[in-house]
């Protein structure tokens, strides 16, 4: 019997976060719910194993071979393959997958994982990037290292831990320089890893018809005009005790397109063909809604790195405004060439 895609989830988050505290957390809560986790760690971090297999019913598979980031691919695929086959036949019973990776590792190829391979893509649906922050240690670990800083590009959902450490100044800098690099992923203040489930799963931040409009703010004021969007919070920033996180001049940034001109849709299909094979490595995750001519329905499109999809959304309801949103996120990707390049391809 057919039993539907398996919902996947990838947690990430700086050393120190508490994503197994929060992984716990979910596992106790989620009453009658059977999840596989995967853990992808090594060095000292095994001993956390221990403590989740002993408290709870769930298969735990221990990947021990190094780093995520290049060997793990053909490992995750494997054991992701391996699950769905005997789930399959009856020998293991769970209803989704959780990832946690290391500190350091890169989510991208751990989402792409779940587009590369045909297998894998025909039993799991990759519902949702959770990124864990350590508000404590955070403004550091953002300025010396990239990983960090990826991590925060790829999430669809923030949970920013240990905000009671640090001065209420200093979290909501942190907020702000957060939502510069990533304005799609709602931010929210976690305690002890106490998130709410319906935080946590079910997200659908790679389904292809989930409406962008749910990404709270997106694309608010700071969207509308041409400049890079920093401008929008100035008055703010006066009253902040940290005027000065717009030094943080961050590799991982994010931008805006919109228009109210319909794209050509043979036009578009190039030019994002063409800035995917040249930028690919270094877009994180890119979305949109596209006002396509001669198309009565939305056509939503997003990607990690090289990959990208597209497909039909709703209709455009009547009398609603057809604007084209587009919002790019990644590593020093060159702005101009992106705008002036869409701005090209509108009928």
């Amino acid at each position: 019997m057919e039993q539907g895609l398996i919902p996947a989830t990838i947690l990430t988050g700086f050393l120190g976060s508490g994503k197994t505290t929060l992984l716990k957390r979910v596992l106790t809560e989620m009453h009658g719910h059977k999840i596989a986790v995967i853990e992808n760690e090594f060095g000292e971090e095994n001993i956390d194993n221990d403590i989740l297999v002993a408290d709870t019913d769930e298969q735990i598979i221990q990947m021990s071979n190094g780093c995520v980031c290049c060997t793990i691919r053909e490992d995750l695929r494997t054991t992701l393959a391996d699950l769905a086959e005997k789930r399959r036949k009856g020998e293991l019973h769970f209803e989704r997958v959780v990832i946690e990776t290391t500190g350091l590792a890169d989510p991208g190829p751990v989402a792409q994982t779940f587009f590369m391979d045909d297998e894998i893509a025909g039993s799991y649906l990759l519902d949702s990037v959770l990124t864990l922050v350590d508000a404590k240690h955070a403004e550091s670990q953002l300025d010396q290292r990239q990983e960090a800083r990826r991590q925060i590009g790829f999430a669809d959902q923030i949970f920013i831990s240990k905000t009671d450490l640090v001065e209420p100044a200093q979290v909501e800098a942190l907020m702000h320089r957060i939502k510069h690099m990533n304005p799609r992923a709602p931010q929210q203040a976690v305690h002890f890893g106490e998130v709410p489930i319906a935080k946590v799963f079910d997200l659908k931040g790679f389904n292809l018809n989930a409406k962008l409009d749910i990404d709270p703010d997106f694309l608010s004021a700071d969207a509308g005009h041409g400049h890079d969007h920093h401008d929008h919070d100035h008055e703010h920033d006066e009253h902040c005790d940290h005027p000065h996180h717009h030094a943080h001049d961050d590799d991982v940034k994010s931008f805006v397109f919109r228009s109210k001109k319909a794209f050509n849709p043979a036009k578009l299909e190039d030019f994002l063909g063409a800035i995917v094979q040249v930028y690919g490595p270094k877009m994180l995750r890119y979305k949109g809604v596209l006002n396509m001519k001669g198309s009565e329905r939305k056509v939503i499109f997003q990607g990690v790195h090289q990959l990208m999809g597209s497909d039909l959304g709703p209709k455009w309801a009547p009398g609603e405004e057809k604007v084209n949103k587009l919002v790019f996120i990644g590593i020093d990707l060159p702005r101009d060439v992106l705008m002036q390049g869409l701005e090209q391809c509108l009928v």
